[in-house]
């Protein structure tokens, strides 16, 4: 059972840093229970505001929906004493409301809303979409503004109108004239946070447009330094997130960029690169080549941003 309200969870949420934890596989990648609830034991003695599992570095959409159920009640089970748990819901409709009765049932404080399945969306479909999720389940909803869902500030309004639990709004696409729309509509009705890959790279000037927090993948496995970008950003330190962002960010997005898919398998290639393996990704993603894991090791030492609990 949810400890937090739609209401109360919104406001846990919007002024901390958040995080989508891996979801750890075996070598026939298989969901390996053991590694998985041993990351989220150390995600979650951080001082993070929420942990969304299955998420999108979770690799929800390479989950079927039993097995994001069983991913979403481990993690409450493991961290959901210390941190909000989240879910994600994703697919059809019918699918999406599947993954919100499965995450409320198994104790989740709240609800990512990623995209219908591949097709094109008008604003009365992504209402309609919106709005039924929202009516079955108790939980607060987020919904994630990318792909085909971009949702216009009349859509976001008429959402918050209608539904006590629409609580958040992420985003992916970095329009500043959409984001200024949407928050000069809905204000602080809703809360707002970052949801652009590697979202370091564009938290200042989005605190700019109301919002106060974002989704860290590199959290997954460089925890400290993630907090501490986070709290620059929200001190509107510019000097402090320019240094972090030349030491670390800039040199990771190189790497990164170099193959398509790469934005859950360098998490991954993280998290062997500071001793704590979480498996290979599925495909269609790839994992890391040696050279680029190599690199990525090496940054990681070069830049002095090695967690102080490196090893397992």
């Amino acid at each position: 059972m949810a400890q937090y309200t739609p209401s109360e969870l919104a406001n846990k949420l919007k002024d901390g840093l958040l995080s989508f934890p891996v979801t750890a596989f075996d070598a026939n990648l298989e969901v390996d229970e053991a590694a998985y609830r041993e990351h989220l034991d150390w995600q979650s003695s951080f001082e993070v505001a929420g942990l969304f599992a299955a998420g999108g570095t979770g690799e929800g959409f390479n989950l079927t929906p039993e097995e994001a159920a069983r991913v979403v009640r481990m993690a409450v089970e493991e961290a959901g004493s210390r941190v909000p748990v989240l879910a994600s819901a994703g697919g059809s409709t019918k699918q999406a409301i599947q993954n919100a009765e499965d995450a409320e049932k198994a104790g989740a404080e709240g609800l990512l809303l990623l995209p219908p399945y591949l097709t094109e969306c008008d604003q009365d479909g992504l209402y309609e979409h919106v709005s039924r999720v929202c009516k079955a389940t108790s939980t607060g909803v987020i919904v994630y503004n990318r792909a085909n869902a971009i949702y216009s500030a009349e859509t976001v309004a008429r959402l918050a109108e209608n539904h006590e639990n629409f609580i958040g709004f992420k985003d992916a696409l970095g329009d500043i004239e959409h984001l200024t729309k949407v928050y000069a509509r809905n204000g602080d009705r809703l809360f707002y946070l970052g949801g652009l890959p590697t979202a370091e790279t564009f938290a200042l000037p989005l605190l700019q447009l109301g919002m106060s927090t974002y989704s860290s993948a590199m959290y997954n496995f460089i925890p400290e330094f993630a907090l501490e970008f986070y709290r620059d950003v929200r001190n509107q330190d510019r000097t402090a997130v320019n240094e972090k962002l030349n030491r670390f960010v800039l040199p990771y997005l190189d790497i990164r960029d170099r193959v398509s898919g790469y934005g859950v398998s360098i998490v991954k290639g993280g998290l062997k690169a500071v001793g704590r393996n979480a498996g290979s990704v599925r495909p269609p993603l790839q994992d890391m080549s040696e050279t680029d894991l190599a690199d990525l090791s090496a940054l990681i030492q070069q830049a002095g941003v090695v967690p102080a609990a490196a090893t397992q």
